[in-house]
């Protein structure tokens, strides 16, 4: 099922049961719950109005139909599910591979013949991969993957250090405490055994934003999507999750207190030592965590 398929069943389901939809009815509001482009989107809706699900009227403005809600023969709807994220096992498989040392070239159609997609929708995985900078496009052989090395972790944490706390000293006059708030909040640590903490990002991209550096933006653009990939990798382990929200929520609340001194200091520690996982990958071929 393709989004766009996904989208108009969900809808369509929705729709007729008088379950939840986004509010107000818009492409953009749509686009917002599903999390895609307006696209798909845009196909979706006008399947719904040839249905008869959706009324758009003069002024453009979607509405749904009064033929739409019908009276529920079940107690449960069973909504569609979403189609498969082929581009999350592809760069998780990916990663696992640049991580044992394996700098092996991808062909299109071996690689879409082995994720069961088209030949044009791995060809978007890659080139979107390329510019996360995990694949390299080589003419006439294909894709190449970029093998992690240990060195190359060690001098881009060494330089990133230098240039985020210099994004936050550049940052900290400007810095709303209701952004940091709602960081602070979104950085969740488990009350169960069984539970699994929430971690929120943003704080780094806020804190580079914010700098108004374009030269720390460029860094960060250029050479931080890669490395980027593998910490979210990384960031599977439960353990090094619960660190990681443990550090951010260190990071927020010194910035919070205004002490800009400290903020900067925990910020280089969590830069330096948060990689319990990745800075023990030392070899070629290194047994890497399923």
């Amino acid at each position: 099922m393709s989004m766009t398929d996904y989208i108009r069943s969900d809808l369509a389901v929705r729709l007729r049961s008088g379950l939840e939809i986004p509010e107000p009815l818009t492409i953009d509001s749509v686009a917002e719950w599903y999390k895609v482009s307006f696209t798909p989107v845009r196909t979706a809706i006008a399947g719904l109005i040839d249905e008869g699900l959706l009324v758009k009227a003069p002024n453009r403005r979607l509405s749904v139909s009064s033929q739409a809600v019908q009276p529920a023969e079940t107690t449960s709807v069973e909504l569609p599910k979403p189609p498969r994220d082929h581009y999350e096992e592809i760069v998780s498989d990916l990663i696992r591979a640049s991580l044992r040392g394996e700098a092996v070239y991808l062909r299109e159609e071996v690689t879409a013949d082995h994720y069961d997609i088209s030949r044009s929708a791995i060809r978007n995985v890659f080139h979107r991969l390329a510019g996360e900078g995990i694949l390299d496009h080589i003419p006439r052989r294909g894709w190449r993957l970029r093998v992690f090395r240990q060195d190359d972790l060690k001098a881009y944490v060494e330089v990133r250090e230098v240039l985020e706390t210099k994004a936050l000293a550049l940052a900290f006059p400007h810095v709303d405490s209701g952004q940091l708030e709602r960081m602070l909040a979104a950085n969740v640590l488990p009350t169960t055994p069984d539970e699994l903490p929430r971690i929120d990002e943003s704080l780094h991209s806020y804190l580079i934003d914010l700098s108004g550096n374009a030269y720390i933006k460029d860094f960060f653009a250029r050479q931080g999507r890669y490395y980027g990939l593998l910490f979210q990798w990384e960031d599977h382990d439960r353990e090094a999750a619960i660190e990681t929200v443990k550090q951010h929520r260190k990071i927020l609340t010194n910035l919070l207190n205004r002490d800009m001194r400290a903020a900067q200091v925990s910020l280089s520690y969590h830069i330096v030592n948060n990689h319990p996982i990745l800075s023990r990958i030392k070899g070629e071929r290194p047994d890497v965590p399923a």
